[in-house]
């Protein structure tokens, strides 16, 4: 099976054969295409493109859709390390672009930018601090481009860590900030889920699950987070709903992907590669990643946060927001809704980027 990761959450993908007879006979084809024409931007001013930019060197893919140009400009941060969400985008994302002209950015070594550049020269740039400025250099580009002076910025899962980061260094930029699923410390994060996985496994008298939990103690611990703990907590946190609400898996999600207009069969394989390429990298570095210590922003600031959410705990991202000063916070519950609520509650994301962030959205 392939395996995908978004935000260290290990979540299983297409089956093993689902893959098979794409890779032989492109089963998805016809799905494809039929997307493709539903989603066709038609407007006389309407903007439907995709582009390769170079960003701090590497080369990068770009994708921007939206009804009329006019609309202000939302940039879309996507997940994983390494889980490119543009081949997701047709499921969520069409009734955005009535609003907004939404750019889907294929992040370093990611998706359709993997096979853009030698991996092995572009392991060692893997950072942090280098995808925030690969994001302000996209920023820049986008308002050269399309003659506009600000972006509303959103960040998903590890998206929201570089998002984050952008909004503090170069708040000038950004116009309003939304954080879906918002990373705020990693080890507290692993510690807080580790918790409730444990206490859910409990009351559901699971003895495989409790006896596996109970086995990698002590979780996150000391020092750097080891990969197989992650993957023993992972997979119950993740069959409990902390990834996906009411679900055992996240299948519905990444499985997206395969009836993706953006995408051809051989994009949707590199995916896997860009995962593995930017988790080996990044992995060490995420252990101590905390925005605790930041107290200030800004820019308005908005979290969307599902309830359920247990793989970026909503709790704690909603405790740091109320210590944050800013010209304007807010958080927005998803009381049905984990870590993905732009499918698991697309409506309620919709009409909260429409009310609550476009009125603040500088053209």
């Amino acid at each position: 099976m392939r395996l995908t990761v978004l935000l260290f959450a290990i979540a299983v993908a297409l089956p093993a054969q689902a893959q098979s007879d794409r890779h032989k006979a492109d089963a998805y084809a016809q799905g494809r295409e039929i997307i493709a024409d539903i989603d066709k931007i038609v407007t006389p001013d309407g903007i439907q493109e995709t582009f390769t930019a170079t960003l701090g060197g590497a080369p990068q893919v770009i994708n921007v859709r939206g009804a009329d140009r006019d609309n202000p400009l939302l940039l879309f941060i996507h997940g994983g390390p390494g889980s490119v969400e543009m081949p997701i985008a047709w499921s969520f994302q069409r009734p955005w672009e009535d609003y907004f002209a939404v750019v889907q950015w294929d992040q370093r070594g990611a998706g359709r930018s993997y096979r853009l550049i030698d991996p092995e020269k572009l392991a060692p740039t893997l950072s942090v601090d280098r995808y925030r400025d690969d994001a302000i250099a996209l920023i820049e580009l986008l308002r050269r481009k399309y003659g506009k002076r600000k972006v509303v910025l959103v960040g998903h899962s590890w998206g929201s860590a570089i998002g984050l980061a952008v909004a503090a260094k170069r708040p000038d930029l950004i116009s309003a900030y939304v954080g879906i699923g918002q990373l705020i410390d990693v080890r507290e994060n692993e510690r807080l889920g580790f918790a409730w996985t444990l206490a859910r496994a409990k009351a559901d008298d699971n003895q495989e699950a409790v006896a596996e939990l109970e086995g990698i103690r002590p979780y996150p611990g000391p020092g750097a987070l080891d990969v197989k703990k992650l993957q023993i907590e992972r997979k119950w946190s993740i069959r409990y709903g902390a990834l996906a609400a009411y679900r055992e898996d996240a299948a519905f999600y990444f499985n997206a992907a395969a009836l993706s207009p953006e995408y051809a069969p051989a994009d949707i394989e590199a995916i896997d590669d860009g995962s593995e390429l930017a988790f080996r990298a990044l992995f060490p570095q995420l252990v101590d990643l905390s925005f605790l210590g930041l107290t200030r922003v800004d820019v308005p600031v908005f979290l969307f946060l599902g309830r359920h959410d247990h793989t970026c705990d909503s709790a704690l991202a909603a405790r740091w927001l109320g210590k944050l000063d800013s010209p304007e916070k807010k958080i927005v519950w998803f009381e049905h809704s984990a870590h993905l609520p732009m499918l698991e509650q697309p409506g309620r994301v919709l009409t909260a980027l429409v009310d609550d962030v476009r009125p603040l959205a500088t053209p």
